[in-house]
């Protein structure tokens, strides 16, 4: 990190601290998996905070439970079109996907009849009945509203299949293999305290911490910058002994759009989206009475930013880490991989080159030994990357053909006769005969 950048990331948080007042602000960039700066102001029991200072992460909780839901999918215990009745026989509610929860997407209520869990005692919620209020707002799968409950339903139901509490899951199948020992339940010193700060004066009011019980999954947990860097390392590249970066990208995928008037663009899996300036975020904000905290990744630039402020209110949290990491990106834009050769696969090279869709071109290029890219000549067009299947398909990553199959088509001779693509032919010359592409191909040909 140059010193020119970091003293800007320095500045750009001393202003958030002072415009928002609040008690303390710490924050840290990650790129390429290592943290690259860290800053603080303010004080926590009358010191600056260190990466080990923890705060309150609020709504953050909510991405480590939608990764557990993906590990149960990748297990093959559940899939996210699956009813959550069939899992979750009890829930007040059965109808919504699991998909649709992850998403906002469900219908639910965005919180739960009084009083207003985030200061309340979990106890006064015994069970899952307990968490709905109010019937569905609009069925499922019809428009984005964001839900607390939906989460804690997805958190009871992550409990239920791995046979016990959806913080034993998340002890052994995130936070130990990742390595974030200062990511707990409850708070474990050293740690900020929260506090509201009054609108019209520099006073402050203590703010309660209570344990949210069946609600903790929508916002309970404590951690530290040190420890959100590297679960913001997680969420760009993947972790084999969690969720390979295939389900991390498609989590970043948007599921479903924002309710109008929102900052946010989009909501993935779990993550919301942001489009700051001409770049696409990932991630989540937070909030809880006395702690905001927000933690955005950038995948384009492969930079992670977490800005925590112990305040209800004030710090503008989720704007000042966009902020940050833009501020990297312009001054240190990331370097492109370096090109190196790959060695080829002779049946790959064949298919390279200029393909036909009737009588529009396509490019066709191979990237390594196991992708290809499809798209315009001249760089328009429907264009995504496909990755090699085991049984010699290829399957679209993204773009128009995300999700669909490639087919290479051979001759009884075992040449190349057309590709098949969801049931679009190309061809090797522009309308090739009729016993190749479906319907009347003029016998005279092109004149």
């Amino acid at each position: 990190m140059l010193d020119s950048t970091a003293h800007a990331l320095d500045h750009r948080l001393a202003v958030e601290q002072s415009r928002g007042r609040a008690p303390s602000m710490a924050g840290a960039v990650v790129r390429g998996g290592k943290t690259v700066w860290t800053g603080a102001r303010g004080r926590v029991d009358g010191a600056v905070p260190t990466p080990d200072t923890q705060y309150r992460i609020g709504s953050i909780t909510k991405t480590f439970v939608a990764v557990l839901v993906l590990r149960l999918r990748e297990e093959g215990l559940l899939g996210l079109d699956d009813p959550l009745g069939r899992h979750l026989p009890d829930a007040p509610l059965t109808d919504p996907t699991i998909a649709q929860l992850l998403a906002h997407s469900s219908g639910l209520a965005a919180e739960t009849g009084t009083p207003w869990w985030e200061r309340s005692d979990g106890a006064v919620r015994p069970d899952l009945a307990s968490l709905v209020a109010v019937p569905p707002l609009r069925g499922p799968g019809r428009r984005h509203h964001y839900s607390n409950v939906g989460f804690a339903l997805l958190g009871a139901l992550v409990g239920r299949l791995r046979g016990g509490s959806w913080t034993e899951a998340l002890q052994t199948e995130i936070l130990d293999p990742l390595g974030m020992g200062r990511t707990t339940y409850d708070p474990a010193a050293p740690h900020a305290s929260g506090w509201a700060v009054h609108p019209w004066a520099d006073a402050l009011l203590p703010e309660p911490a209570e344990d949210a019980g069946l609600m903790a999954p929508a916002g309970q947990l404590w951690s530290t910058t040190a420890d959100l860097g590297r679960y913001g390392a997680f969420l760009l590249h993947g972790d084999d002994r969690v969720l390979p970066p295939a389900v991390l990208e498609e989590m970043r995928a948007p599921s479903s759009p924002s309710e109008p008037g929102s900052p946010l663009s989009s909501q993935g899996l779990g993550l919301q989206l942001l489009r700051h300036g001409s770049r696409d975020l990932a991630g989540h904000t937070g909030s809880m009475p006395g702690f905001l905290a927000t933690l955005w990744v950038d995948p384009a630039e492969d930079l992670a930013g977490v800005v925590f402020a112990n305040a209800t209110s004030g710090p503008a949290i989720g704007t000042t880490v966009a902020e940050l990491l833009a501020t990297v990106a312009d001054r240190e834009p990331r370097l492109p991989a370096e090109w190196v050769p790959a060695a080829p696969d002779p049946a790959l090279l064949a298919l390279t080159g200029p393909w036909y869709w009737g009588s529009a071109p396509v490019a066709l290029r191979a990237q390594g030994t196991d992708q290809l890219t499809i798209g315009g000549l001249g760089g328009g067009g429907r264009a995504s990357r496909f990755r090699r299947g085991a049984d010699g398909s290829w399957i679209g990553l993204d773009g128009y053909y995300a999700g669909e199959t490639l087919r290479v088509v051979h001759d009884p001779d075992g040449s190349v006769s057309h590709l098949d693509l969801g049931s679009f032919v190309f061809t090797r010359e522009p309308y090739a005969p009729a016993d190749v592409v479906p319907g009347e191909v003029d016998p005279a040909g092109w004149r």
